[in-house]
């Protein structure tokens, strides 16, 4: 799964602050800039540049820049002022496929002289470190940790904010094999099927059950999570199962859910080039926005040895304790 990436255009600036009501200039500033991003103008936003930042921005860089962030995130569908910080004015912006922090900085004559570009995180959102809630691992046998830790060695999903302590979880046979004859079909991998259940009590919050299973080798990045559930526990934390297969998942959002109840079945769907669980904890439920969160389980076998509140880490073998 990835990330969004943050996008950082010069700034020149002088160090100050403002109240945190919004300038008649900046939104008027701000007003043009979505109107001519929209209608795809990028000669009337550089044109708005001051002189500083059209020479440090030229205009086939200003147009590289903005037609790369609209392929990545569409047109501007909403908009509102935040806060200052210094001589930014910052923007909730919605995208179509993106919540993003535009901030704008205006000189003297109302010219754009700083843009900055980064997913949206508001000051407000709870801090998490690590899950309060008691879990057991949301399945059954035993499973195999292919990312998880701490360390890019260990987890490539440290480099995402929502991410950085997700586990990619399959099922392996002795020889370490995934799959048992040739991996050419998803019945052929011994994960896809198989049970997935809830790790606690807790709240279904989101339900997305309509996404194709992929071919193994093949991804489908249009909707990176696949299949998906999130159950919010009674401590505000954000269970996030991905890669479920389609029209597997039983259960429906709003619905209660108690520790062990079937919640559907591994898949391969999203950006997943095999059948395998993806989860993670975040802080809140929606992960343009989410930080993840350190995900310890009550008591499992790891290895064969019985280990206590432990979060596990790559190649090693997970099952429940009876």
């Amino acid at each position: 799964m990835k990330r969004i990436l943050t996008i950082l255009i010069f700034t020149f600036l002088t160090n100050f602050t403002f109240g945190q009501t919004e300038k008649e200039a900046y939104k008027t500033v701000a007003n043009s800039f979505e109107l001519n991003y929209n209608s795809d103008n990028f000669e009337a936003i550089f044109n708005s540049f001051s002189p500083e930042m059209q020479s440090a921005l030229p205009l086939d860089k200003t147009k590289d820049f903005l037609t790369g962030l609209k392929q990545q995130a569409g047109k501007i569908t909403k908009r509102e002022f935040v806060k200052y910080e210094q001589t930014y004015a910052s923007y909730k912006t919605t995208f179509e496929r993106a919540l993003f922090a535009v901030n704008i900085s205006i000189d003297n004559n109302s010219k754009i002289n700083g843009l900055f570009v980064k997913p949206f995180k508001a000051d407000n959102l709870p801090k998490l470190e690590r899950n309060k809630t008691k879990l057991i691992l949301p399945f059954n046998e035993e499973w195999t940790v292919v990312w998880g830790g701490d360390t890019k060695e260990l987890n490539y999903h440290v480099e995402s904010e929502a991410q950085k302590n997700a586990f990619d979880i399959v099922i392996k046979d002795d020889k370490g094999n995934s799959f048992k004859t040739d991996g050419k079909t998803n019945e052929d991998y011994y994960a896809f099927g198989k049970e997935l259940i809830a790790p606690c009590d807790g709240e279904i919050v989101l339900v997305v059950d309509g996404v194709k299973d992929n071919v193994p080798g093949t991804l489908n990045p249009i909707y990176v999570p696949g299949n998906t559930v999130i159950i919010k526990t009674a401590n505000n934390e954000y269970l996030f199962f991905a890669h479920f297969k389609q029209h597997s998942i039983v259960v429906k959002q709003g619905q209660k859910v108690k520790q062990g109840q079937l919640l559907g079945l591994c898949g391969n769907s999203g950006n997943s080039s095999e059948p395998h669980l993806h989860f993670h904890i975040q802080n809140v439920e929606d992960m343009n926005i989410a930080t993840g969160v350190k995900c310890y389980f009550d008591k499992i076998q790891v290895n064969g040895q019985t280990k206590t509140d432990y979060s596990p880490i790559q190649n090693e073998r997970i099952k429940n304790l009876k």
